[in-house]
């Protein structure tokens, strides 16, 4: 199956998710910060990424997606990624727009492949992983 990077600040979401998706198949990496994340898409080479938007000091996961997309290995820096956010749980605001018939574009305002709330719904999420990966 896939390579999958997990990166989120939450020591428990991070094992929900591995769990969810080794049972799966997967194969998973996991960080818990934005620089860890940098250095484990170098050396784990996934082939997705799964990012939490609001890490330790604020939105860093929208900086990572940046900084992933700058990576001069263009393997790596167009690997799909998926921002998860809780946000949208505790507040109206949303990081994607909301358009007259209910869809967005992934990548429309930020170079990613889609979005996913938290709590993450495992199965939700591996529909969305096989969407993207097949």
């Amino acid at each position: 199956m896939s390579k999958i990077l997990l990166v989120d600040d939450e020591p428990s979401i991070l094992r929900t998710l591995e769990i969810a998706l080794q049972h799966q198949g997967h194969d998973v990496c996991k960080a818990q910060c934005p620089d860890e994340a940098l250095e484990r898409v170098e050396a784990c080479r996934p082939d997705l990424v799964i990012l939490d938007v609001m890490m330790p000091s604020g939105t860093e996961g929208f900086q990572t997606v940046w900084r992933i997309r700058q990576l001069e290995d263009e393997a790596l820096k167009d690997v799909p990624i998926i921002m998860a956010t809780g946000l949208h749980e505790h507040t109206e605001m949303r990081f994607y727009p909301d358009k007259t018939d209910g869809t967005y574009t992934p990548g429309e305002f930020l170079p990613i492949q889609g979005w996913i709330d938290k709590p993450v719904k495992p199965q939700v999420l591996l529909d969305k992983i096989k969407e993207l990966l097949g």
